[in-house]
């Protein structure tokens, strides 16, 4: 059985009983970085032996991971934070496991983009996720084509990166879109920034960003056209 076992990310009382019970339980443990990831295992006195399984690496060591599945070996992954596989390793090891006819579970648990969205003030009964935006080539291209998404738009950012991303945000989705820009998500120094595109910008090139960031967009208003659409179908379905 392969595990993809969601771990803090920022308060450690946030892990599951059975994520608990699943790594004490499994024969190996694939770590984004196993410093990191032995810190909290140490907390919880789990003594599974690591192996070291991200983004530079996953390509080199999958297939050898899937033979150990194929030889009876339950393994668990885990990132340095939240779920594998959202913006984290998880993805690849997932797909060649299924591929190999192995059974994969996900537990669910901790991740930083939905207390961000829930918490957020904008509409979360749909929503698309973006994470990390890339840095350069074909960044400007993705922003345009989502200036028009209507729904409630995702993002994951990194502290030297947000003011910069906001002031693209307020260039192409406008100035007065709302966002809520949200750091530190279950850490001490929890915070949201909730208003106007501007005012993010304005807020964070007057304090410095720190910690990690999820960026909530709210999506482009509707035409009047899709609002009289929208008024249709609900009709249609009240009938």
């Amino acid at each position: 059985m392969l595990y993809l076992i969601p771990t803090p990310v920022g308060n450690l009382e946030d892990i599951t009983l059975r994520a608990l019970r699943v790594l004490k339980e499994v024969d190996l443990i694939l770590a984004e970085d196993t410093r990191t990831s032995g810190l909290l295992l140490k907390h919880f006195d789990i003594h599974q032996p690591m192996l070291s399984y991200h983004k530079f690496n996953e390509h080199q060591t999958v297939h050898q991971i899937v033979e150990r599945l194929l030889a009876g070996a339950d393994v668990a992954v885990i990132s340095d934070a939240g779920t594998p596989g959202i913006s984290d390793p998880g993805f690849l090891v997932a797909r060649e496991a299924i591929r190999a006819g192995i059974e994969v579970s996900c537990l669910p648990g901790a991740t930083a983009f939905v207390p961000a969205l829930v918490s957020s003030g904008l509409p979360c009964d749909k929503f698309c996720f973006e994470g990390f935006l890339p840095q350069k080539k074909g960044r400007q291209t993705r922003l345009q084509q989502l200036a028009a998404e209507t729904r409630t738009i995702i993002f994951y950012e990194s502290p030297h990166r947000v003011v910069k991303t906001l002031q693209q945000f307020a260039e192409v989705f406008g100035q007065d879109r709302p966002v809520a820009v949200c750091r530190e998500i279950s850490k001490m120094h929890e915070q949201t920034v909730r208003g106007t595109m501007q005012e993010a910008l304005t807020h964070f090139q007057e304090h410095e960003p720190r910690g990690e960031f999820v960026i909530i967009v709210g999506g482009a208003p509707t035409t009047n056209n899709e609002s009289k659409q929208k008024d249709r179908n609900i009709k249609k379905e009240q009938l």
